[in-house]
């Protein structure tokens, strides 16, 4: 297929073809055209069809319909390609809360042409600037309340040449340029294959890995999932706490309800009262947020005393991290719903397997959607016999292809994708998730890599060694506990742990700090001195 993208870094640095997963498309609706655009399908061609004066954004200071979405998503491609040169091809950082300006800058982008690469609001510049050399971005959209992080990235930073700020009052801010603009944009007529954006992960090293995804795979993400087990109508309206950066968020906030002519709820951060307002301000029906999440609202579900008008809600997915069994008992308890769950993965895009409210069982992840298949595989990738643990493996309409990195012979094997997490699957076809094969450490919903968090402990002067691992925590699934050796004369005591963690809160993103440290004498090593992660896991 021919590509439209003048600037062709992307595919250049696409794997070798025969490093690719196989891909199906054998489903009806998973049957696309050589040339598409993402931006056209989901918001473009709603307009045309008649949905331009439904609401497709509702937000706390507002509502904007699918004409005005896309509208603005049109002047913000204006900006992009008259006032800040964008070619097709160039990468984009987008970097906001859940607002509407993100949302009509992801469209924008993919309008221009474009790759879209999100990036969490919480990210440090230390971790900014990995993402934006590994991926050559030359263009940043950013809401100013987040500016100072990429600021002290720009340094680091000589392909990022050319950025605009939204919620701005100067004179070239992206709200100032936009209202110059015209409304109307003729969209890039991209192929199904260009890449439309690179979606970060960090593997156990720490070091990011960029997925690429075609237009062709961020549409193949909206008619798997939410066409087999959500199936929603044009009167639902999307609500959840996922950034728009994660694939989770991308697809179950903006994605998803476009394509079935629905709307999405957008609201920048929720603690578990502000969800449950939202819910009820915004009279939401599906709802998508991270295990802990469930779990923290059933316990305020009946315990708040405000007596939340939660009535519109009728289903709730759960992804990001397994879920248990006692956190989907505890909400069905307080909700009467039964949580969706579901594993996807930043390689695959989105979910992959999962189940409908009504074939939930107990412990089970779900089967593989209509459109995927799915196995547990041995050490010699032969399939696993009922029971038998192993590593998940997966093959469907989307795949790995990762940036220019070594890992993408890791992750694909014999054509399936093998996820990294270990799997039974039990005489009725149902997926029940055991552990992570790695040492990935996912907490709240969140992938933490454990050297990157040793890495900064060990950038503090009081730090000789330190080890980093996941241990068991029943609210968050697992949190991070740090075993650190200091240097002689320094103090063993809560005050240090405090500063210690305070050190790696300022200098990676927050969320990643140790929530636990013990400090030990010494580490355990081999005798070449590898450190032995397992041995700490060990009580």
């Amino acid at each position: 297929m021919k590509t439209a993208h003048v600037d062709t870094f992307a595919r250049d640095n696409l794997p070798p073809r025969e490093q690719w997963p196989e891909f199906h498309f054998d489903l009806p609706e998973l049957q696309y055209p050589e040339r598409m655009n993402c931006a056209t399908l989901l918001l473009d061609d709603m307009v045309r069809a008649g949905h331009g004066e439904r609401i497709a954004i509702r937000a706390p200071d507002g509502e904007c319909s699918y004409a005005q979405l896309l509208a603005q998503a049109n002047r913000i491609a204006n900006v992009l390609v008259r006032e800040m040169n964008l070619k097709p091809g160039n990468r984009v950082l987008l970097r906001g809360p859940n607002n509407p300006m993100m949302a009509a800058s992801w469209f924008a982008v993919f309008k221009a042409g474009g790759i879209c690469v999100g990036s969490m609001p919480l990210l440090r510049a230390k971790e900014l600037t990995e993402i934006v050399n590994k991926a050559e971005i030359t263009h940043a959209l950013c809401d100013k309340r987040l500016d100072a992080e990429l600021n002290l990235a720009l340094p680091g930073c000589p392909s990022l040449k050319r950025i605009c700020f939204w919620y701005s009052d100067k004179k070239n801010s992206l709200d100032a340029l936009s209202e110059k603009q015209s409304a109307a944009f003729e969209n890039i007529d991209t192929s199904a294959e260009d890449v439309a954006l690179i979606a970060f992960t960090s593997g156990t090293t720490g070091k990011p890995k960029g997925t690429l995804h075609f237009h062709r795979d961020v549409i193949a993400m909206c008619d798997c999932f939410p066409r087999s087990c959500l199936k929603p109508s044009k009167d639902d309206i999307f609500i959840g706490s996922p950034p728009l950066a994660f694939t989770f968020g991308l697809g179950g906030l903006l994605c998803f309800p476009l394509r079935f002519g629905a709307s999405s709820a957008l609201v920048e951060r929720f603690t578990p009262d502000t969800l449950l307002e939202s819910i009820q301000k915004f009279k939401a029906t599906i709802l998508f947020t991270a295990p802990t999440m469930y779990r923290a609202l059933a316990g305020v579900w009946d315990k708040s005393g405000k007596n939340y008008d939660l009535s519109s809600l009728r289903k709730c997915v759960s992804a990001g991290e397994a879920l248990p069994d006692a956190t989907r008992q505890l909400f069905k308890q307080a909700s009467g719903i039964e949580i969706i769950d579901g594993i996807g993965a930043t390689e695959m895009i989105h979910i992959f397997i999962s189940h409908a409210p009504e074939h939930a069982k107990r412990g089970a992840t779900g089967h593989a959607l209509p459109g995927y298949t799915a196995a547990v595989l041995d050490e010699n990738g032969e399939r696993c016999a009922p029971g038998q643990i192993g590593r998940l493996a997966v093959k469907g309409p989307t795949g790995c292809r990762y940036l220019a990195d070594e890992r993408q012979k890791i992750y694909v094997r014999n054509g399936w994708n093998v996820t990294g997490d270990a799997y039974v699957m039990d005489m009725d076809g149902y997926f029940i998730y055991q552990a992570r094969t790695d040492d990935m450490i996912i907490s709240a919903g969140y992938n933490i890599a454990g050297p990157e968090v040793e890495g900064a402990l060990l950038s503090h002067p009081v730090v000789a060694e330190c080890g980093v691992v996941g241990v068991a925590d029943e609210e968050r699934g697992m949190v991070v506990k740090a075993f650190v050796v200091l240097k002689p004369e320094n103090k063993s005591d809560d005050e240090m742990k405090k500063i210690l963690q305070e050190h790696v809160k300022r200098t990676i993103a927050p969320y990643k700090y140790p929530r636990a440290i013990e400090f030990v004498a010494a580490l355990p090593r081999t005798e070449t001195g590898k450190l032995q992660r397992f041995k700490l896991r060990t009580p």
